[in-house]
């Protein structure tokens, strides 16, 4: 039985994202086991993670705790196991991969534990020391790097530099290299590994595409509202709607660390961060979703999924020309905007347009996660030659640490 430990970019308990699909997808298509390891701090904190917290805090005293709750994720079972690790928030500093060998010394032993009890992949969804480290015990394993997202652009100072190196030497340490987004500059010098899978969404448990409804139609956009979020542009695109369409509603659904820099226009609505499933139903309420974020390097690699939960469920799209983003002029139900549109019309041919049945279903099928990960079964060390016999499985190498 194939083994997959997957380092992930976010904790196991949080709402079902890329990596909860990918894990589940490979155990399903391998029948593995999988090792999945919680992230731990790789930048040095700043004043944002106080905010963060403090804006946590507040939306679950000021919310019901049915709108903040942490969605306990479907996908655990017996094949799944759990690691947590212990880490200081120090990773950008020289030599810290020597200070915390003594902190992971639990996780490393859980690691080797697990790689011996059969073929096993490294999967890193998103680049750390301690993803090196432990691919340095086993440099005979295959390994994976999903580069999901521009790790150190969401970096400044010296976190992004030590992030960009980090990935660098990933980049070089792992035999592929899958990228969700167009935009792969960064891994020129890998072009032989690299890989396009784009995201996706959870097309078998999404609920149906509601007709449009008769009330004031609603402009809304569900997600994280941080500094890649376009206030300027929301605020633009609120006062059209006061002056076109005053009975219309500008609805944002999510955390806000990143506050709006001036005072909304009263037919802006912020309510808080909630559960997937909450907003899948929120979203059959709008008749616009949005995706109103800044064109910056952190925006240039990013495929939104809320893109395709939107379309999914029959919403017409109003976005910036952003990343993956930018390549979607032409499809079906997208409209995107930039510093000269005009949103008094934009807006307009956006709430008239209509999906057939026939290419909402066609979509849904397309754009699946299932469908998605498909393309990614040549990558992976199956253990079974060309002739179909099963190959042995790779001696582990013993190992100095390093300063990985």
């Amino acid at each position: 039985m194939m083994r997959l430990v997957y380092f992930s970019p976010v904790p196991w308990h949080s709402f079902a994202q890329r990596p909860h699909q990918f894990v589940q997808w490979f155990h399903q298509q391998f029948k593995a086991r999988v090792l999945w390891v919680d992230p731990y701090p790789t930048r040095l904190p700043g004043m944002s993670d106080v905010r963060r917290v403090f804006a946590t805090k507040m939306a679950q005293e000021s919310a019901p705790c049915t709108t903040v709750k942490v969605q306990e994720n479907p996908l655990k079972a017996d094949w799944l196991k759990l690691a947590q690790v212990t880490a200081l928030p120090i990773e950008p500093l020289p030599a810290s991969g020597y200070l915390h060998q003594w902190f992971w010394r639990n996780t490393m032993a859980e690691i080797d534990a697990f790689a011996a009890g059969g073929r096993t992949q490294f999967v890193v969804g998103k680049p750390s020391k301690l993803a090196l480290q432990a691919m340095a015990r086993h440099p005979a394993l295959s390994s994976l790097y999903d580069a999901m997202d521009d790790f150190p652009a969401f970096y400044e100072g010296i976190s992004s530099k030590a992030m960009e190196m980090t990935e660098r030497q990933l980049a070089e340490r792992v035999n592929k290299i899958v990228v969700s987004s167009s935009a792969v500059s960064r891994f020129s010098a890998h072009a032989d590994k690299l890989s396009l899978i784009l995201n996706a969404c959870d097309s078998d448990n999404l609920p149906p595409a509601l007709p449009k409804s008769a009330q004031a139609p609603v402009y809304g956009y569900v997600g994280t509202i941080g500094h890649w979020f376009d206030w300027e542009a929301l605020v633009n695109l609120a006062s059209s709607l006061a002056i076109n369409d005053p009975a219309a509603r500008v609805r944002l659904i999510g955390p806000v660390f990143t506050p709006p820099p001036c005072d909304l226009p009263g037919n802006v609505e912020i309510l808080p961060a909630c559960s997937h499933a909450e907003a899948m139903q929120a979203m059959q309420k709008f008749s616009v979703g949005l995706i109103p974020f800044k064109r910056k390097l952190l925006t240039a690699s990013v495929d939104p999924i809320k893109y395709y939960e939107y379309r999914s469920l029959g919403i017409p799209v109003l976005s910036s020309n952003f990343g993956e983003m930018s390549l979607r002029a032409e499809e079906d139900g997208v409209f995107l905007y930039d510093g000269h549109s005009d949103f008094s019309s934009l807006l307009k041919t956006c709430l008239l347009h209509r999906s057939s049945a026939e290419s909402l279903s066609r979509f849904r099928a397309d754009n699946s996660w299932h469908a998605r990960f498909a393309g990614l079964i040549p990558l992976f060390d199956t253990g079974v030659d060309q002739r179909g016999q099963r190959r042995p499985a790779a001696k582990l190498e013993n190992f100095s640490w390093q300063s990985a």
